[in-house]
């Protein structure tokens, strides 16, 4: 009898807790948005727009059922209110579907937006949703609207947000000047002790009406493409700098986030006469604080093969190879050196020298971090180092030119 009543209970107890579906969704119900764009309206409203995926488009070749006429993987959708939970329901009003951020992927922010008011109130409201996940991707518009990058339609990727996604990826394994950033990490970065951080800039080269056509796609050469943009400077929630080519990769070389990049050096009165491929490469920062002077060291160190030579040289020699790495180690000195000073005159410390101190000398901070981005940032000394070697000369050692001369 007592087995009986334990078994009894327990069966009450699951049937309690058991819930059932109450929160199903059904698929066909669901509406998923890829990417989602905001821009701030003349009349200061928000305005956001919604990429919504076409599933049977993309799994069946963008070719429509029965009549066979060609159609978008993705669908736009935009709508306006006076904050963004206001516009997102606004939207509900042209979809039959409920809208469903948990797939989305990319939130691209507007120029205008991100310069005059800032991304925190975006950031606020992502935060909040239940839904949206704060690792998602962040880019800023550079020279365009939100809703031009949002609307262009891509070829190769059909899920244009997986485009922008990708490059970002790539770009920052092989060029190095771009950082992809989520949501979380700007947060992350405006939370710090410096109160700065950086987002990967996109633009759309062309034009947005056509970009947005399924023409674009359509064509061997798209007369509109997507392609990433330099590094956006954030500082306290807003954009306040742009960095491009090599001042953004001395600004990725510091916060030691290079996973691979090509460095040109000049040779024999040659302009970038050798193509340097970082294979691994490491930076390191330290600080400490000395008669209430904070003093910052930077080391790099990069490891490579040399991918191109125009110019004939005997890389056999080893006084050769010395001297060009020598070379490779001002060049990328040079780097860093720029992207500190632009820094420095933006009083906007990207790179974490505020929390480095903080962590070496946590009495010394409170007394720094009052006056740290206006006062101590601005006229900070950084000593640098940086070593470069070159471990490998890809499958030749003696340069195919200097045997056409030889045989000359």
């Amino acid at each position: 009898m007592k087995h009986k009543l334990v078994f009894l209970i327990i069966l009450v107890t699951m049937t309690v807790l058991l819930s059932g579906c109450w929160s199903k969704k059904e698929l066909t119900d669901l509406a998923i948005v890829a990417a989602m764009g905001v821009d701030k309206t003349e009349d200061g409203k928000y305005a956001i727009t919604l990429q919504i995926i076409n599933p049977g488009n993309v799994a069946g070749g963008m070719r429509g059922g029965g009549g066979g006429t060609e159609s978008p993987p993705v669908t736009i959708y935009s709508a306006t209110g006076n904050n963004l939970v206001e516009a997102s329901r606004s939207a509900s009003s042209k979809i039959s579907r409920r809208l469903y951020y948990a797939h989305a992927n990319l939130v691209v922010v507007g120029e205008n937006l991100a310069s005059e008011e800032g991304v925190a109130t975006l950031i606020d409201a992502i935060d909040r949703d239940h839904e949206f996940r704060i690792t998602t991707t962040m880019v800023i518009a550079n020279q365009s609207s939100a809703a031009d990058l949002v609307k262009t339609l891509t070829p190769v990727d059909k899920i244009p947000a997986n485009k922008v996604l990708k490059t970002l990826e790539f770009s920052q394994k092989v060029w190095g000047e771009t950082i992809k950033t989520s949501i979380q990490d700007v947060m992350k970065g405006l939370q710090s002790a410096d109160e700065a951080t950086v987002v990967s800039g996109f633009r759309l080269v062309g034009d947005p009406k056509h970009a947005s056509n399924l023409e674009n796609i359509q064509e061997s050469e798209p007369e509109s493409t997507l392609e990433s943009s330099g590094i956006g400077i954030i500082k306290e929630g807003k954009l306040v700098d742009w960095y491009d080519g090599k001042t953004a990769r001395g600004t990725v070389w510091i916060r030691d986030e290079i996973q691979g990049t090509d460095i040109n050096i000049d040779w024999e009165g040659k302009k970038e006469a050798i193509a340097y491929q970082t294979v691994r490469q490491k930076t390191t920062v330290s600080a400490k604080v000395k008669n209430g002077e904070p003093h910052i060291s930077i080391h790099t160190r990069a490891e490579g093969s040399i991918g191109e030579m125009n110019v004939p040289v005997d890389i056999t020699d080893v006084k050769v190879i010395s001297k060009m790495e020598k070379e490779l180690e001002k060049e990328v000195k040079k780097e860093i050196t720029n992207a500190i000073e632009q820094s420095q005159t933006n009083k906007a410390d990207i790179f974490g020298f505020g929390e480095a101190i903080r962590r070496s000398s946590p009495g010394e901070w409170k007394k720094l971090k009052p006056m740290w981005n206006d006062v101590y940032f601005p006229e900070l000394k950084v000593d640098i180092k940086v070593e470069a070697y070159i471990r490998r000369a890809g499958l030749r050692n003696k340069s195919f030119l200097s045997s056409l001369k030889d045989n000359q």
